[in-house]
This record gives structure tokens, sequence and C-alpha cells, in this order.
């Protein structure tokens, strides 16, 4: 196989595009490398869906961040908070599941959804592994939720779309949403040195929308919080494969959904590099929210 350096930096005058999967093999993880060469001016088109299935898990521990935490808030110890050993928790968005069965804490019931069927696979891998109980996984649209009215006492939303009215039906009384979201300006230079980037062209960030659904939907003692964090990776290939892997710079938005292009311009990323290199690594800055949400 060829070195991650010459896959990722072979070619002339072509647009570069990769699909990274990966593998575990005696314990160990490994990238899979799926190189494509693509004349300019042609584009990968997938809907969304199709994105989300072939990526097939949310695991980042094969990244190794440096992580400058500018806000002092934290989803999972807010949850933990809430909780006891009676709670009963929907988690929206599960993706692999590598979160919850990380963090959640030990509760009467768990229920992870997620819209890829892949990502559920996944899923359920995990949880056998984990040896955890009373957690279970299935594909659920978060846009048509088929869980019971007044059944769960948080609901948990992470960097997934929602409907809050839903949401609203399914949660007890007294019961507590938490989310926590990618904004538009995430990575914003990035975004800006490449002209496009997930939410890029969206007239409001989703923040402010889902924020404004979440008051409309009947939660009380509503608030929205900015939450800020600086991470540094290593190398270029680390930050390449981590573009691939994450839709920040990819088409994704909330007016249009119907496409995704991955297009890595190596000129614009070296651009980018050399204005946000410190010793630490080449910095990204992220921008997330966090809302809670009474009902």
């Amino acid at each position: 196989m060829k070195s991650l350096k010459n896959l990722l930096m072979n070619g002339n005058n072509h647009t570069q595009l990769f699909v990274v999967d990966f593998c575990v093999c005696h314990g160990r993880r490994f990238f899979l490398y799926n190189h494509i060469k693509m004349k300019e001016g042609r584009k990968m088109k997938k809907n969304e869906f199709g994105y989300y299935e072939q990526i097939k898990n949310w695991d980042f521990s094969l990244f190794d961040f440096q992580t400058e935490k500018l806000t002092n808030w934290n989803i999972y110890e807010i949850l933990k908070k809430i909780t006891n050993k009676n709670s009963k928790i929907l988690d929206l968005g599960t993706g692999g599941g590598e979160k919850l069965l990380k963090y959640f804490p030990k509760v009467k019931e768990i229920l992870g959804t997620d819209f890829s069927s892949e990502m559920i696979k996944t899923a359920n891998k995990n949880l056998e592994e984990s040896k955890r109980k009373n957690i279970f996984f299935k594909v659920m649209n978060n846009l048509k939720m088929d869980t019971h009215n007044e059944y769960y006492d948080v609901v948990v939303a992470r960097n997934t779309v929602i409907d809050s009215k839903q949401i609203y039906k399914t949660l007890n009384k007294n019961g507590c949403l938490l989310i926590h979201g990618v904004d538009k300006y995430d990575c914003w230079e990035l975004k800006k040195i490449f002209g496009k980037g997930q939410g890029y062209f969206d007239e409001r960030p989703i923040s402010i929308i889902d924020y404004e659904n979440v008051l409309d939907a009947g939660f009380k003692d509503v608030e929205l919080i900015p939450i800020h964090e600086r991470q540094y990776l290593k190398t270029k290939s680390e930050l390449l494969l981590f573009l691939l892997k994450v839709p920040i710079i990819d088409d994704f938005c909330e007016e249009n959904k119907d496409y995704y292009k991955t297009q890595i311009d190596e000129k614009k990323l070296d651009k980018y590099i050399e204005r946000n290199s410190y010793d630490k690594g080449i910095r990204i800055v992220r921008r997330y929210y966090g809302i809670v949400g009474k009902k």
C-alpha cells in the first residue's frame, strides 16, 4: 500500500478526492483509502443520506487533537446532573453510538437513533463490545419520529436536524431537551478561503433557527449558549483526513439538502495552513452552540 503522504499529495492539475473508511484488525485501527482522480470542473455528488451511509461512524479517536475549550459548557456533565437511575433518555443523531456509550450515564433506558442504517449497524457493534445494558439503537428519521408520547425524561440532539414540536410530544412533563450543534461560523476562516462549507450560504445561523423553533414548540427556560474551542492537528495529512471525515467545507446547508460536494483545493488548504500554524499544530477554530429547554 502506498504511503499516506503519497496518496494525499500525488497528482498534477487534478482535484484530489478521497473516500476514507476505517477498519479494525487485531485491535488496531487503520485507514482504508479509495483514491479517486477527477478532472477539474467535475464534481462528486451524493445525497445527504448517502454521505452518512458511507461514513458509517463518528469515531474520532484516530485523530490526535489538542483542544482548548474557551466555553465552560459540557452537554454530558449537564446530562449527568439532570438524570438518575430511573431516567429514560432519547439520543437523536447518535451516529455509531460512540459518545452515547462513552459519556451517557447509567439509567433505566437509553434509545439512540439515526437515519443511517450503516450508522446503527456500527452502533450495535459498539454496544456489543461495550457490554453496557439498557441501551437500544434503531433507525429513525428525526423529522418523522415514531417514539411514544410523554415517555422520555431527556431528549439529547447532537449535531443533527430536529423537529422541536415532535420532541416536545415525546418528553414527559418537566422533561428536558439538550441540544449540541455545529454553528454556521464553525471553522469560518477555512470556509472563507474555500468559499463554501456547511451552512456557508445560509442567511441565518442554525443556532438561531433551532433556538426560535424550541421556543415556538412551547419549551420554557430556554437558553442558547455559544461554544468556542480551538483544536490543533499535527500535520497537513491529518487535517485533510479530518476534512474528508467531517462535512465542514462540503456544501451542506439548511436551505438545500440535496447534494454535497467534496473537492479539496490544495493551494487553498496550504494558504489556510500557512496562516494557522502554531507550536501546537495547525489550528482550527470550532464554533458550536448549546440549547437547553424544559417542557
